[in-house]
């Protein structure tokens, strides 16, 4: 766990996960999120009860804890005297004072879950903020979050050396997506029927999309892209897609996807002893269709 302190109230928060360069205290300072340089003091109390300690004694001599000093980089820094602490203490070793960290306020709200109707809590991811639903793990990236994880990843692929890229395995084999089945996602805002789109056209990890609002990743797919850019899997340099060139194939998807949902609720004709659908309705799905493949 790694803790900032606010300088003027002392609150103390968790910034473990928290890419922020500043983060908001609830007494209005803003606290610079920088990695403490530790000191290594003498242990003069103990990290579990907070009781004084004497001499160099190996356990506390009122709860019975043992007494370390652990000088690791991953210890736990208090942020009041630096002074390391082994982690998981719940006081300072060497000036006492208790560790009660609050969580950051992350932007953003709950959303209804696509995929099992749950309440996603806003999180961050490398200080992105996303919804993740707790229940089906599912990510839901809001507004361009989704482009910036995958420049990111661009990024990491582009600056790392030909040894590690020669280490990185793939974690997508490019499935077929038309083997999967067909489920059409809500958008948590909008409840509108979000577009499906195979990322990169051979990757095969299939995102849900709305023009609007953001993108839905199932369990673990946001993983699956990652590894599809940074193992080379895709066999050329990927480039982001323009905004315009997005919105134009997202839009199309959209309306494919309208059209298959009202479909479904469509009632059938009987025309010569077939099943078919009316005229009126296979103008329109032929049309869609055929902006879809000039999108695509």
């Amino acid at each position: 766990m790694r803790l900032v302190a606010c300088s003027n109230c002392h609150t103390q928060y968790d910034v473990t996960d928290v890419q922020a360069k500043t983060i908001p205290c609830r007494c209005g300072e803003e606290i610079e999120n920088v990695p403490l340089q530790a000191k290594d003091a003498q242990i003069a109390r103990c990290g579990s009860c907070g009781a004084g300690v004497r001499g160099n004694l190996e356990n506390c001599q009122y709860c019975g804890s043992e007494i370390v000093q652990e000088l690791d980089e991953h210890s736990l820094i208090c942020p009041e005297c630096y002074a390391r602490s082994a982690n998981g203490s719940r006081f300072c070793t060497a000036c006492g004072v208790g560790f009660q960290p609050e969580q950051v306020k992350i932007e953003g709200h709950e959303l209804p879950c696509p995929a099992c109707s749950s309440l996603m809590p806003p999180r961050q991811v490398g200080g992105v903020a996303v919804n993740e639903c707790l229940s089906c793990h599912g990510l839901w990236a809001p507004g361009e979050s989704f482009d910036i994880l995958v420049s990111r990843a661009l990024e990491a692929r582009q600056q790392a050396s030909p040894a590690e890229l020669h280490a990185l395995k793939p974690r997508v084999t490019g499935a077929n997506p038309a083997r999967q089945g067909v489920q059409y996602r809500n958008c948590p805002e909008c409840d509108r029927y979000m577009a499906r789109r195979n990322y990169r056209k051979k990757s095969g990890v299939i995102i849900d999309r709305c023009s609007e609002h953001g993108a839905w990743l199932d369990a673990d797919e946001l993983e699956q892209i990652a590894g599809f850019i940074l193992s080379g899997a895709a066999g050329e340099r990927i480039q982001p897609e323009s905004a315009t060139e997005r919105k134009n194939k997202v839009a199309s998807a959209e309306a494919f996807a309208r059209l298959e949902g009202e479909r479904a609720s469509r009632p059938f004709s009987q025309t010569s002893g077939f099943s078919s659908f009316s005229n009126e309705g296979s103008a329109i799905e032929s049309i869609a269709n055929l902006l879809f493949r000039i999108l695509k």
